[in-house]
């Protein structure tokens, strides 16, 4: 599955992807550091959107076996509920947590820089997290 994502991405690239000059920015050009760093987030937020709605799915699935096998709910929220209130509250952190790491270049060219890249960091993290959810189910 990850492989034929990653063709996907390589084959279909994100509509509205930014370029990214990797020359310059190993250069040490800040403006293109930033806008590589940024398309990196890009490519692991997708991925990880992808891996969101396969685990949706499942949760979905998961929430139809139990509404068949019992007459009565537990009076829990749902699978599916539970994945969505949790993704919700997630992206939150994710989008507070990398800006205030942004700021410890607050102000200046290197703050877009360290916030898309924490936030490369956790959209990675979180993919794997869906991936094992995925696993479980």
């Amino acid at each position: 599955m990850m492989i034929s994502a990653l063709l996907l991405l390589l084959s279909n690239p994100i509509e509205g992807l930014p370029t990214c000059d990797k020359v310059a920015a190993e250069q040490g050009i800040q403006q293109e550091m930033n806008i590589c760093a940024h398309r990196d987030f890009l490519i692991a937020n997708a991925k990880m959107r992808e891996e969101y709605a396969s685990a949706l799915a499942i949760m979905r699935a998961k929430d139809g076996e139990l509404l068949e096998s019992s007459s009565e709910l537990d009076g829990k929220p749902s699978f599916s509920n539970r994945l969505i209130e949790s993704q919700r509250h997630w992206v939150m952190f994710r989008e507070q947590h990398c800006r205030l790491e942004g700021y410890e270049a607050r102000g200046g060219s290197l703050e877009p820089l360290l916030a898309s890249t924490c936030m490369t960091a956790l959209t990675e993290a979180r993919t794997q997290q869906l991936r094992a959810l995925i696993e479980t189910y």
